[in-house]
């Protein structure tokens, strides 16, 4: 693979990242704006001819029991943590996307930070997405560091 081909899977895994920043950011913002009476509505509201029809539907189940758990403290956390976590790789994304030197490493430590976080996560709650998510994480921080060692390699001496 060329360097120009793994250029574009480092802008590509980048703007993907950039995308989900910003799926997070809303996320975060709609969860703190929604009450959390609405949410368990809207989840009883889909989940409900589905548990109608098998008491016993495992997702729907699941999610009509996450929805009546559903604390505003839990809802606090998730949204400030959809929120900050959006915000700061968005600052990150659009620093790689524009070149700036010092975004490649601060990318490089809060991601690492992000994977251990996830895999903390992971030990508690098993969840698959997890695992999928910290693997992109890897894929990610591999090709920022490509990026970064070209970056340097291209930088004029002063």
């Amino acid at each position: 693979m060329n360097e120009h081909q793994v250029h574009k899977i480092f802008q590509i895994g980048i703007l993907l990242k950039g995308a989900h920043a910003l799926i997070e950011c809303v996320g975060g913002i709609a969860l703190a704006l929604i009450s959390t009476n609405t949410i368990r509505a809207f989840v009883n509201w889909v989940t409900q001819e589905e548990l109608i029809e098998n008491p016993h539907d495992f997702i729907a189940g699941h999610l009509s029991a996450f929805a009546q758990n559903f604390s505003i403290e839990t809802k606090h956390f998730y949204a400030f943590y959809l929120l900050g976590h959006g915000v700061v790789k968005l600052a990150l994304v659009i620093g790689l996307l524009k070149g700036k030197l010092w975004s490649y490493p601060a990318s490089l430590i809060v991601l690492g930070l992000f994977i251990v976080y996830q895999l903390y996560r992971f030990s508690y709650t098993h969840g698959a997405g997890l695992i999928v998510l910290t693997i992109l994480d890897v894929v990610v921080m591999g090709l920022i560091w490509h990026e970064y060692r070209l970056m340097r390699r291209h930088m004029p001496t002063q």
